[in-house]
């Protein structure tokens, strides 16, 4: 619109292009950011030094609206208004040196009763497209009567300075929940955005009652919804991305009275070592209008190496969630039937699935679990423990136990069954058991969608207390209880104790918040 401006942000001298056209964001990206074309047609572009989010460089204002809200420490690390005010400059200023600046509007949330309106300022043609995909499009008609709630200024290519207190080195990511203000400085990797609106509606959902969450959701045919949890390697996105059931979203959700929906109006995948056999819908979304980042392609016909790591490993491409042939549109739920905590346990302690009660439920919530193997290439192959409260402790606001009650009051609230299900080790832990095969935990998968696991027995094992069932449909019954795998039984007893002394340790942390009935949840070690 020939009357837009930015002037209210002390933004005046460039030229400001609002809610381009893809074709237009690409021309501009290939013109003057050092991008270029897939052989697909998704645009590569680079972010710089940056390759993933700089957690250690958020900072949450502290001021008097909030302060009393938000979990600080190592995750929510305060920062003055004084401090904010100087980095907010600094970040205006610069975008007022640019030649073009961009503006994207969208909003965030799918629920009209949630959602909120964003406006991102950047200077980067590939980080306006980023956000073009991320956030949920506005029709050409919404354009001119929408008013942001909450903006976002995007001066990444401009270094932070430490000479400012709180800043630490020379990126610089602040949210202030008075002011609805974002100001990146320091990094140009576009993650940064979408985890910035994430953040907000991390605080902003449970002040409504509503809980905000860090997990994918799908639909079945009957309109059944279930929510799938678990970090990096646990097969989440594997898991959900299930052809005979629509995709509401792969990574961020609220739930409310009347349901889920998704925050996101499109999808960030992971590519390293991407392939049309394995993920063929990413495979096939990666088209004219999605976003490739920090990958390696053939100069010759551009064909992206996804094997490659040789910028990073954490390579990604961002598209419109339309871009899923099953997605559904618009990207909302009924109340989940099922929720699915994934893990991928390297001790091979804990059961293929296991049925869990409200308060094991927030208990294993809260810890967030999954086991790695660190360090193979230098013979080191003993499984690693790694706890992330409420599957995501980087993006929380509030203290992991107001997400935890939240999710209890859903779960009592709707009778929703809560899963269990370990993707890691049976048999032994890594180096003498085996990875459990996808084939049947695709099969626990459909036996929860199903309804089948409600009919079964169940057994109890002893050092978790985990209700184990004893029989799933196209799964061997002594695959269930992973005790019976293992040719060492004392081995399997002394590996629990282990295991169960690092969820408590690890616990600690939360205990005092924590009431009877999740403590009761703990195991015993």
């Amino acid at each position: 619109m020939s009357d837009f401006d930015l002037k209210y942000l002390g933004i005046e001298k460039p030229v400001i292009y609002r809610n381009l056209s893809p074709a237009r964001l690409y021309e501009m990206a290939l013109e003057e950011e050092g991008t270029t074309i897939a052989s697909t047609g998704a645009l590569i572009a680079y972010s710089g030094e940056k390759t993933g989010r700089s957690p250690k460089d958020k900072r949450i204002v502290e001021e008097a609206s909030s302060k009393d809200n938000v979990w600080w420490g190592d995750v929510n690390i305060p920062i003055s208004e004084d401090s904010f005010a100087i980095n907010r400059d600094m970040a205006t200023s610069f975008l007022d040196t640019r030649k073009n600046i961009f503006v994207v509007d969208g909003y965030a949330g799918w629920d009209p009763e949630y959602r909120i309106a964003v406006r991102i300022v950047c200077a980067r043609a590939y980080h306006a497209l980023f956000m073009h995909n991320m956030l949920i499009r506005l029709k050409p008609e919404e354009l001119g009567g929408f008013k942001p709630e909450w903006t976002i200024m995007n001066a990444g290519q401009c270094a932070a300075s430490t000479n400012v207190a709180g800043v630490k080195s020379k990126s610089s990511v602040n949210l202030n929940l008075r002011s609805k203000e974002m100001v990146i400085l320091g990094t140009e990797y576009a993650g940064e955005m979408k985890k910035g609106v994430f953040t907000i509606l991390q605080y902003l959902l449970p002040l409504q009652g509503a809980l905000s969450m860090h997990c994918s959701a799908n639909e079945g045919p009957g309109g059944d919804t279930a929510l799938f949890f678990g970090l990096s390697g646990t097969g989440k996105t594997t898991l959900s991305a299930d052809p005979k059931r629509a995709l509401i979203g792969d990574d961020e959700h609220g739930w409310t009275a009347d349901g889920i929906f998704n925050f996101e109006g499109g999808c960030y995948a992971k590519c390293i070592d991407l392939t049309e056999e394995k993920e063929p819908e990413i495979w096939q979304a990666i088209r004219f209008g999605s976003v490739l980042e920090n990958v390696i392609y053939d100069e010759h016909n551009h064909e992206v190496d996804y094997t490659s790591s040789a910028i990073t490993e954490n390579t990604r491409t961002s598209y419109p969630i339309e871009y899923i042939p099953n997605a559904k549109l618009p990207c909302v739920g009924a109340n989940p039937k099922n929720i699915v905590f994934l893990t991928c346990d390297a001790f091979g302690v804990l059961p293929p699935v296991s049925r869990l009660t409200p308060g094991q439920a927030m208990y294993h919530f809260i810890s967030g679990y999954t086991a790695k193997v660190a360090g193979t290439e230098m013979g080191v192959n003993e499984p690693k423990e790694t706890f992330s409260a409420c599957f995501g402790s980087a993006f929380l606001v509030w203290h992991p136990m107001k997400y935890a009650e939240l999710l209890s009051a859903h779960i009592k609230r709707t009778g929703a069954s809560v899963w269990l299900v370990n993707t890691g080790w049976t048999g032994g832990s890594y180096g003498v058991g085996n990875r459990f095969s996808l084939r049947y935990t695709r099969a626990i998968i459909d036996a929860i969608h199903e309804g089948a696991l409600n009919e079964a027995s169940f057994e109890t094992e002893p050092f978790f207390g985990l209700s184990i069932p004893t029989a799933c449909p196209n799964v061997p019954s002594e695959v269930l209880n992973p005790k019976v795998t293992w040719a060492d039984k004392a081995s399997y007893d002394a590996t629990a104790k282990k295991l169960a002394g690092l969820f408590n340790e690890n616990f600690k942390q939360y205990a005092d918040r924590a009431g009877q009935e999740i403590l009761a949840a703990a195991p015993i070690a």
